[in-house]
């Protein structure tokens, strides 16, 4: 009989396929399981899948009381209360690294897209303006990416990889993080320090409560009228109406956003701001990255059914 697994996200069917050729799926999606499932039911389940961001509260955990691992599907694990998981012994797992490339080319693509105003030139061509030689303000030279200065906020394997590909576009790297790493860049000692330093500031960090709208206005002021922010980590890292605002007031040039404070909702000032680029969080989004997240869910999953320690554990 295969092990029952519970899905408390709100995933493609597709996600699951292979994870569901080896265990048994419940799949609640985000309503509270025993809207769906019998306590019975639920008192048969060991592990569940969930997204990172996806909070699970207490009274979740409560109707699972043979509940012994939670497998975050991605890299981040801010929705899961880790005091509130290692009181109840349960364990938890995520994939780290899995999507980390696929995020960096994202970063990148937006970083592009923001100060090469791609979508602005798209625009113009397809309008027929561009045919009819008609001038636009908005396509006058920009700033290109040669000699700009990078600073990216999160050396974790994102990081990383997004401070290789900036390199190839002979720019200038620089990072904070909560402690110096071994790598080829500058470090600044504070955020502060770094976003003053910095052309572009890019956020890959990981959320927490120490992160909540780190990324305020007085940060936002120190990147300049030149400046431009990319944030592919979280959207509760960035002060959203304090972005809006620096946007709506020139304080700075623009922003590349995969992630928001409300997904999928985010104000309607964002979505009208020329200076902007929106994708709908899909940093990770790539067939190789699914695979390599399925591949890090089913070892933690086997793992945990066989008795042995989490290979991917974060708690």
């Amino acid at each position: 009989m295969r092990e029952k697994v519970l899905i408390y996200s709100r995933f493609p069917k597709a996600q699951m396929v292979r994870i569901g050729e080896r265990y048994e799926l419940l799949d609640a999606s985000v309503k509270p399981p025993i809207e769906t499932f019998t306590a019975e039911q639920l008192k048969q389940i060991r592990a569940l899948i969930t997204a990172g961001s996806q909070k699970i509260p207490p009274a979740i955990l409560d109707t699972m009381p043979s509940l012994g691992a939670i497998i975050c599907y991605g890299t981040g694990y801010d929705g899961v209360d880790l005091a509130e998981i290692k009181k109840r012994k349960i364990v938890l797992g995520n994939s780290p690294a899995a999507n980390a490339a696929a995020v960096a080319d994202l970063a990148m693509t937006l970083t592009l897209a923001v100060t090469r105003r791609l979508l602005t030139g798209d625009d113009y061509v397809r309008s027929g303006n561009w045919a009819a030689s008609k001038p636009s303000p908005a396509m006058r030279p920009p700033l290109g990416m040669t000699g700009r200065k990078i600073g990216i906020y999160g050396m974790g394997e994102i990081g990383r990889k997004i401070a290789a590909r900036c390199a190839a576009f002979e720019t200038e790297v620089a990072y904070h993080s909560r402690s110096k790493h071994d790598v080829p860049y500058a470090y600044h000692p504070t955020l502060q320090a770094l976003a003053e330093w910095a052309d572009i500031l890019m956020v890959a960090v990981r959320a927490g409560p120490d992160t909540q709208h780190i990324v305020n206005s007085d940060i936002l002021k120190k990147l300049g009228a030149n400046g431009v922010v990319i944030n592919i980590s979280r959207g509760s890292v960035i002060d959203q109406r304090a972005l809006v605002a620096a946007l709506e007031n020139n304080v700075i040039a623009g922003a590349g956003l995969d992630v928001y404070e409300k997904e999928p909702h985010m104000p309607d000032a964002l979505t009208v701001l020329p200076n902007v680029v929106l994708t709908p969080h899909i940093g990770g989004h790539t067939v190789e990255s699914h695979v390599a997240m399925q591949d890090c869910v089913i070892a933690n999953l086997s793992a945990f059914f066989a008795g042995k320690p989490l290979p991917y554990s974060v708690a």
